[in-house]
């Protein structure tokens, strides 16, 4: 053994909202379903998927920018109801 050791490497991933860099555990994956935005807090929704600070301020800066539909590569409108509920739904908690 050569006495260095390896630390596991964490993936991270860009939130479409503040577009700050942050471990993937860290961000809520985002898919979009026949029009709308679904959360997908386990990560096993097919298809593209965007990541985004589960806190209301990024979420409306990623509204604001239009984020999701460059991010899915879509056109058109999202219906994002379902989405600003469950964010709503979930306790503050600040990022660096």
């Amino acid at each position: 053994m050569s006495g260095r050791t390896r630390g596991r490497s964490c993936p991270e991933r860009t939130c479409v909202g503040c577009r700050k860099r942050a471990a993937r555990h860290d961000l809520l994956r985002v898919t979009a379903v026949e029009g709308v935005c679904v959360p997908d807090p386990r990560g096993t929704l097919p298809g593209r998927g965007a990541h985004l600070h589960p806190e209301p301020g990024c979420l409306d800066l990623a509204l604001r920018r239009r984020a999701f539909l460059r991010a899915f590569r879509l056109q058109g409108t999202l219906d994002t109801a379902a989405l600003e509920r469950y964010v709503g739904a979930l306790p503050v908690a600040g990022h660096p």
